[in-house]
This record gives structure tokens, sequence and C-alpha cells, in this order.
């Protein structure tokens, strides 16, 4: 460890503490932190209220993190997530609950879960809604029942009124808990029961697990009433990435249609499986594309290295996701929690922490080899009636160009690029061929190549001392991959981002599955305010950051279109919107 000194050493040990925690369930000393932030010097912008975001989901205070449970019911969408009622660091947690009509505007009920019986008294963790086949909704959901150690158990929960679409109480009957962990499981690294399918007589779900020292495992359990469930003998899939959490396991449709699919759909040749999880060692959420036989109850990977070059929904902060099947619009909805990127100690004086992104459709790409992300079409209804726009403007090597007009701290912008030659690209070094986020640390934004770097300066300062950059480079073929295609990366580039020097700001990177030869890609960023979330090439590739500006706050922040390549870059046509704030938006 190095040691820094004073306040600043501290605050980074706790964010490096806060960063490792995660769905780990780390405690904090919440009394310590809020004398600590009662006598920081915390910067100014952390406390402007021109930070706090606008139409991403996240409550009026306090620490959120997992989604837990979304899913639709009469009529209503409901999202359940972790959250402390007493505080805006982890701890307390219990399980908010919102409703929305549409997935942008939320209103907070009462608490669904929280401790109250033996085997959850020290905690309700992480867990997963299910509609069972006479429409009643259950919840499964992991707690601790232990104080002296975190002990593991799956427990369930009921509607005390199915009858009410908003589904204010839940009870929890005395049978719980309904699963422990038996037969050698770790029961200290045991949770997150998935939402579960139904075939053959059976109901089945995951729980996420660790064996030995450093294997990840999906454990199968069945079950005829959904109360009685019995561990299938070999996992599912595992593979030695350490602890599984969150898992999910959900069927796609492989001809490239973007209807999703109810969770029980199994047995189809022209269906796949998705079993994503969410690497506790990483910190990032993880996903193959497969297929899962229902009748050996095992997983194979298309990829047979895909355990070890796992694809990400997001290559930014996003993690502890889960997904669920929209029967109205037949759809598969993904939610995915993004933390903080400054301090705990800020964290407590400005009184919140965390955020959801944006909930995205999600559906198989028609190679077979990769998911496709979206925001959900419901987004919309919040641009302003009437946006911005560029059209076939050239941008040259080293020039920037405003797009004003706009208030855009909170916006939502489209652009197409066209690229007229790949003559110029860089090579690619073969050392970092297989690794975006080094070769985007190390090939940023603001370092000129070939093809690029090109795309969006976005919550820039009037004299650009901050700016975040998201961008696209494009190399020539590395020797020793299998491929002549040019290889695309997406950058998200926060270094420059604020003034504040007491923020944790990497620079996020994947590689785009495209075909840039075409001399075509297009990118959507999401701006708002402490948020920045982006889809390259159609929602191939998937990046979200956290950004805390101190100048570029409010109507003091710009956009910019930039180019620091070589190569001359056309924008074919960008077009951006203010973003509403949602008219309801209440958190717990």
């Amino acid at each position: 460890m190095v040691v820094l000194g004073g306040r600043v050493a501290w605050a980074c040990s706790v964010l490096l503490l806060l960063q490792l925690a995660g769905a780990s369930h780390v405690v904090y000393e919440t009394h310590l932190l809020e004398t600590e932030a009662a006598a920081a010097d915390v910067p100014p912008s952390i406390l402007d209220a021109e930070l706090s975001t606008g139409y991403h989901f996240r409550p009026i205070k306090n620490w959120i993190n997992d989604p837990n449970a979304p899913m639709y019911y009469k009529g209503w969408y409901h999202f359940f997530y972790q959250y402390n009622p007493k505080g805006a660091v982890w701890g307390n947690i219990v399980w908010a609950h919102s409703v929305s009509r549409d997935l942008i505007n939320w209103v907070a009920l009462e608490t669904a879960i929280q401790p109250s019986i033996k085997s959850d008294k020290y905690g309700c963790w992480s867990g997963s809604a299910t509609i069972l086949r006479d429409g009643t909704p259950v919840i499964m959901y992991t707690g601790i029942d232990r104080a002296d150690i975190n002990y593991e158990v799956q427990n369930i929960a009921f509607p005390k009124n199915k009858s009410d679409p908003l589904l204010r109480e839940w009870v929890k009957p005395r049978s719980n808990p309904i699963i422990v962990p038996e037969g050698g499981i770790n029961a200290t690294q045991f949770r997150d029961p998935t939402t579960a399918w139904y075939a053959d007589g059976h109901w089945r779900l995951l729980i996420g697990a660790l064996s030995g020292a450093s294997r990840g495992v999906a454990y199968v359990y069945r079950s005829r009433d959904f109360m009685r469930w019995t561990r299938v003998r070999k996992p599912l899939h595992s593979a030695p990435t350490g602890m599984w959490e969150c898992p999910d396991l959900y069927p796609v449709t492989v001809d490239g249609r973007q209807n999703g699919l109810d969770t029980s759909v199994t047995s189809s040749p022209r269906v796949k499986h998705v079993l994503k999880n969410s690497l506790d060692l990483r910190r990032y959420d993880y996903y193959t594309v497969g297929t899962y036989n229902r009748k050996t109850e095992r997983y194979v990977p298309d990829n047979p290295a895909g355990d070890e070059h796992h694809l990400r929904y997001d290559y930014g902060n996003f993690y502890a996701s889960k997904t669920f099947y929209d029967p109205i619009k037949r759809r598969r909805i993904l939610w995915g929690w993004a933390n903080e990127s400054d301090t705990a100690v800020d964290d407590v004086a400005k009184g919140w922490a965390g955020i959801q992104a944006i909930p995205r459709k999600v559906w198989l790409d028609p190679s077979g080899r990769q998911l496709m992300q979206w925001p959900v079409e419901e987004l919309e209804a919040l641009r302003a009636k009437k946006p911005v726009s560029l059209k076939d403007r050239v941008v040259k090597r080293g020039e920037h160009v405003e797009v004003t007009g706009l208030r855009s701290s909170q916006a939502d912008v489209e652009v197409s690029f066209e690229v007229p030659s790949l003559e110029g690209a860089e090579a690619l070094d073969p050392a970092l061929a297989n690794d975006a986020q080094k070769l985007c640390s190390v090939r940023g934004a603001d370092v000129e190549g070939g093809v690029g770097p090109f795309g969006l300066w976005v919550l820039a300062s009037s004299k650009l001392e901050e700016k975040t950059a998201v961008f696209f480079r494009v190399f020539k073929a590395a020797r020793n991959i299998n491929s002549t295609k040019p290889v695309v990366l997406m950058c998200s580039d926060p270094t420059t981002s604020s003034l504040n020097p007491n923020l944790y700001k990497p620079t996020f990177a994947g590689f785009v599955d495209t075909d840039i030869a075409k001399g075509k890609i297009s990118l959507r960023s999401l701006i708002d305010r402490s948020v920045v979330e982006s889809f390259g090439a159609g929602g191939r590739t998937c990046i979200l950051s956290r950004v805390y500006p101190t100048l570029a706050l409010g109507k003091n922040a710009h956009l910019h279109v930039f180019n620091n390549g070589k190569v001359d870059i056309k924008v074919s046509q960008l077009t951006a919107w203010e973003m509403k704030k949602p008219a309801l938006m209440n958190g717990a």
C-alpha cells in the first residue's frame, strides 16, 4: 500500500474499501464517517445540487446498491433495491420498493423486506422475484442469521394481498429459511438467488457461491412446490474467477429479433441462454452466451474461452445487475447499479450514494456472439421538444466543435460519424490486443492517433480545464489475434473531468465488435450531471462513468465534438436533446 498522508490518504483508503465492498456487504462505522465528514474540507462541488442526478433512479437520500427483484405486475413495474434508511454508506440494509407505470417516473412505497425473523435478523441481502404459475409473485432473498459471521441462508416472502397491484406488504412464512448451505458449501459465500424458471414439473433457480479458494459457482436448486428445494449434484457452471455474486440465467432468441423471452422458455432450437455473474474480485458484471440443457442441468458457453475472456454488460461503473421479462412489451430489461467515485466522507456530507443505470432493453446480436443494449424507449419522453443538431460537419485534425443551444449538463446526444479512410490507423500493440482498459489508459483522449481518438467532450468547462471524453480509436489488427479487421476501441476518459483531487477517475474501455471498414460508427451518450452513460455502435459496447466537475456544472457545462486523430472525421448527423426531470422520481 502506498502511504499518501493526511486526509487524502484516509479518504483514499475508505474509497478503496468501498470499491471492494459493493455487494459483498462490508459493514462501516457510520458515526466515524459522519464525524470525519463534519470535520473534513469537503469540496464545494460535491455538495452542489447540480451533481444530483435528474433522470437516473436514486432515492432522495442515503445509500443504495443492488437492484433486487424488478418485475411487472398488474399494470405496474416494481423495483426493489438494497437501501440503507439510516445513512449514505453501506449498512442496515433493507429492501426498498418503488413502482412505476413507465420505468421513468417512480413512486416510493413502504419498505418491502426488512429484518424481522431469525433467518434474516442480521441482514436482508439480494435476491429475485418470480411469478408463480397461478400468477402469485414471490420473492427469494438471502438472509443473515448469525452475528459472528455472515452465515447466509435463503428465505422466501409472499405478498400479504396479491390482489393489491402495488404489493405494499410482504409476509415471511414460518418455514424460513427454505434453503441452507449444506453439503460442504461455504456458508459465508452463498447468496443472491435468481428468478426461477419452470419446466418438466420443477422450478429451478441459481445461487451464487464460492468453491475452494477461487472457484466461482452457480448451484442449481429444484423444487416442485417452491417451498422444498434440493440441490442438483453438479453446479450449472463454474470457473476459477472468484466468488459469483448476483447470477442471472435467461433465454434469448438467435434470429436477431429484439423480442425478449419469459425466463421459463428453455426448449427451442431458436433459443440460446445468457449466464451472467458479478465477479466479487473484479467488481464488474460478466456474461457468456451458450446452451443450457435442462435435462442435465448444465450450461456450456459457445466460446470455449468464454470464462477467461468474458464479455461485459458495461465496461464502466456498473455492477450487481438483474434482468426481468416485461410481458407487456415483450422485452428483457436490464437494471444495473453504479456506485459513487468520490469518497465515503463525501457521500456522508452530500447525504446520498449510488444510482441505478437507465433500464436497458437487451437482446442477442444477429451474429450470436454478444448482447445488444439500448435505453428503454420510454426515456425519450424526457427529451425536450426542440433538439439541436449538426449535419455533415467535417472535424479536422486537432479540431473541436462546440454544440450550442442546449443545457448540456442533462442531455441525450446521438451522433453518427463517418471515417473516410482507415489508411492512417495505428498498429495495435500485440501486448494490448486483449486489454482494452490498459490500451485506453496509455492511448487516452489527448494522445494523438491516426484514426481517432474522435468523439464527444461532455461536461466540459468553458476553458476546457474540465472535460470527460467519450471516444473511438481505430487500430490495424494485431498479428496475434485471429482477424484482419480493424480493431475499434471505445473509451470513457474522465481523467480531466474534475479539478477535485480526491476522486477516483479511472479510464474505462472496451473493444467494439463492428465492421468499421464500412466507414461508419455511432455513439449515444446520456449525460446526467454526475453520470455519463454511453452506447457505442448501436449498443454493442456500453460504458458508464461517474464524474464530479467543479466548474462544468449546470449552465456552465459545455458539449463538443473533437478529433485528435490525423484523419479528418465527418459528423454526418448529431442530434442533442435537453433532458427534463421526470415528474416523479421518489426513491425510498
